[in-house]
């Protein structure tokens, strides 16, 4: 399952659970004074942590790699489209927030709101 280019700008290194080399697609875009950070799983392009796993730890390196203020930024997961005959591989994006810590609350966004934030 090879994830298209189209939904990434760049491959972003970072740290996974356990220090683990890890990879993932990276998009960043400005938005009405805000900062939309989209990540995407790269399935076996990814010798490591998913995106999923990854946590806040992820959006934390990104910002810091990136120079990004994490309180102005919208994180998107985004679990692409590859084709498979399988649902569970079917392109799907989520706004993750981190309330109560490190504790990630998921909201499955539209493909209209993807639109508009990308």
């Amino acid at each position: 399952m090879k994830v298209s280019e189209n939904y990434y700008d760049e491959v972003f290194q970072f740290k996974g659970q356990f220090d683990i080399p890890s990879c993932c697609g990276l998009k960043i875009k400005q938005k009405d004074g805000r900062t939309v950070v989209c990540v995407t799983e790269l399935y076996q392009d990814n010798p490591g942590t998913s995106v999923t796993y990854a946590g806040k730890e992820l959006l934390i390196q990104i910002c810091e790699a990136k120079n990004l203020d994490i309180e102005k930024v919208v994180y998107l997961q985004c679990n692409p489209d590859t084709n498979s005959k399988l649902s569970f591989y079917d392109e799907e994006y989520f706004e993750v927030t981190f309330q109560n810590g490190d504790m990630p609350q998921y909201r499955q966004v539209t493909s209209n709101e993807i639109k508009e934030l990308l």
